[in-house]
């Protein structure tokens, strides 16, 4: 069963050896700090053991982000892989007709629902943990960004509009 924004793994919790794969795609549309190009699109499979739920999600992107020189927009393509476990509480149904096993997690933010994967907030989550530490718009750390070389030079070095009044008080400093 699929509700909106939840997926319901309810069936891999109470047959453990079952494995259910979905077919995800989500923008996650509250989200103000992240600027999403495409959808995040992938695969998301489960599978329980009887004590874990083991989830393995694949999903790609393509996000803007900020150059960690000069904070152009830099747009990248995110690819990632989260491979996760949840623990279960209780007897599968399967095993015991009057019993339920239950995902249960410690998790500041729920990501269940019962034993429905809120994807949104799962998402966001490996999303967040995958994105690059510094973006480079172009020129790696040792090059010249090309949000400098587009503004102006300064003795042959780019110089970035917000320090071009340093730049013009070194110049008349200069012997």
């Amino acid at each position: 069963m699929r509700r909106e924004g939840l997926l319901d793994l309810n069936e891999a919790v109470q047959h453990p050896g079952k494995k259910l794969v979905f077919k995800v795609e989500t923008e996650l549309g509250q989200e103000e700090d992240l600027d999403l190009v495409e959808p995040l699109r992938g695969e998301l499979s489960a599978v329980s053991t009887g004590n874990l739920l083991l989830v393995k999600t694949t999903l790609r992107t393509r996000a803007v982000l900020e150059c960690a020189r000069c904070a152009a927009p830099v747009e990248t393509d995110l690819e990632f892989t989260m491979e996760d476990e949840f623990d279960v509480e209780g007897v599968p149904s399967s095993f015991a007709s009057d019993s339920y096993a239950e995902v249960v997690t410690d998790e500041p933010v729920p990501i269940f629902v019962q034993n429905a994967l809120i994807l949104d907030a799962y998402v966001r989550q490996g999303l967040l943990l995958n994105l690059p530490e510094q973006p480079l718009c172009s020129g790696g750390w040792d090059g010249v960004c090309q949000e400098s070389v587009d503004t102006g030079h300064r003795g042959g070095e780019a110089v970035h509009p917000a320090f071009e009044g340093l730049s013009r008080l070194i110049d008349r400093e200069a012997p």
